[in-house]
């Protein structure tokens, strides 16, 4: 029995990361066919040009890339998806924001605002949070790539605006309009970078505790897993040892 429930909980967990795998797919795909309306040629299309680098991060073949990009340009019927952000509060006052891309405006908003609901959040008005945060383009490579001094000099010399750095790698930020700039110039000397893209910074974070991070963590989840949902920004911090007991 013991070999059957190991061999049954591998199963459930490939189960899981196959139907994470899709879900990041179907995000990509909806991107790059939005991302193709205003134009399907790359060199001239900077959001394009970035949703092709993060499908190219998550290994999409090439085929599949191609395809969204003509659905986008008109090639083939395409679903018209509307761009849509949401702002609220979830647990213990922590601002989010949920930027979506659907089809269907109004099951968008009914699965959202019950996802705040469920949790302890509130959905407010656009603009309501968006102020506490900054629209930055977002660069992240691992320790192992260069030392912090190259990495960040090279972000300087592309136009970054700042390199942070943390156990895991580094940071370099930049406006949204220097962004696919920044990220070739930096590809070019150390390779492809992790999850390139614009991200909203928040300015400061909101300390939790353990009741609060455990329900503000289910609501993220939530909300990640919707297949509308492209995006989620939330201004808290939890601490490292916290985290890995809820997460673990």
């Amino acid at each position: 029995m013991a070999g059957h429930s190991q061999f049954k909980n591998i199963m459930y967990r490939k189960g899981a990361q196959d139907a994470k795998r899709a879900k990041a797919f179907t995000k990509l795909i909806r991107e790059l066919t939005v991302a193709a309306r205003a134009n399907p040629d790359p060199s001239a299309n900077p959001r394009l040009r970035a949703a092709i680098a993060a499908a190219r991060n998550a290994n999409m073949s090439k085929d599949t890339m191609e395809r969204a990009i003509r659905r986008g340009a008109g090639e083939g019927e395409a679903e018209n998806y509307a761009e849509i952000r949401y702002e609220g509060y979830g647990p213990g006052g922590v601002a989010v924001i949920v930027e979506t891309l659907t089809d269907n405006r109004n099951r968008t908003a009914a699965d959202v605002r019950a996802a705040f609901s469920k949790f302890g959040g509130s959905l407010g008005e656009t603009g309501s949070v968006s102020f506490q945060f900054q629209r930055v383009g977002s660069i992240r490579y691992p320790r192992s790539v260069a030392a912090e001094d190259a990495v960040f000099e090279a972000a300087l010399e592309a136009g970054a605006d700042d390199c942070a750095s943390d156990a895991e790698g580094y940071e370099v930020t930049c406006a949204p309009e220097r962004f696919n700039d920044v990220r070739e110039a930096l590809e070019k000397r150390f390779g492809q970078a992790e999850n390139p893209g614009l991200v909203w910074k928040p300015a400061s974070a909101v300390p939790l505790g353990e009741a609060e991070a455990s329900t503000l963590l289910k609501l993220l989840g939530v909300l990640d897993d919707n297949d509308d949902v492209q995006q989620v920004s939330a201004n808290y911090e939890i601490s490292d040892a916290l985290l890995h007991k809820l997460t673990a």
